[in-house]
């Protein structure tokens, strides 16, 4: 057990890496990344690079369910970390997340 001020002084440690976000103002409710976006957005893409997937378009489903991906790290992740993993491949120019008819996909540059 941890005195309050200790739980305290490792929640900032981990907000200051960038492995915890605060969900609300009053800092009651967290977020523990175990990678940031940025580390999930360059291993999916390190993954397009290695299989020649660039000017491809995926379902946010074939990331991380799809057969292709089954031995990857990324697989099975969840889509709001998905989703913020893209959005930061996008910032780098390096993805675009769509709209498709179904759901949302994105496209790798």
């Amino acid at each position: 057990k941890l005195p309050l001020e200790s739980i305290q002084v490792v929640l900032e440690e981990l907000r200051k890496n960038g492995n915890l976000e605060w969900l609300d103002k009053n800092k009651t409710n967290f977020l523990i990344m175990w990678r940031r976006p940025e580390e999930w957005g360059k291993l999916i893409y390190q993954w397009v690079l290695k299989n020649g997937l660039t000017n491809s378009v995926f379902t946010l489903y074939e990331l991380v369910s799809g057969d292709d991906t089954e031995n990857e790290e990324f697989h099975g992740l969840d889509e709001t970390m998905l989703l913020r993993a893209l959005q930061a491949l996008q910032q780098e120019h390096k993805a675009e997340i769509i709209t498709l008819d179904d759901g949302r996909g994105v496209k790798f540059f």
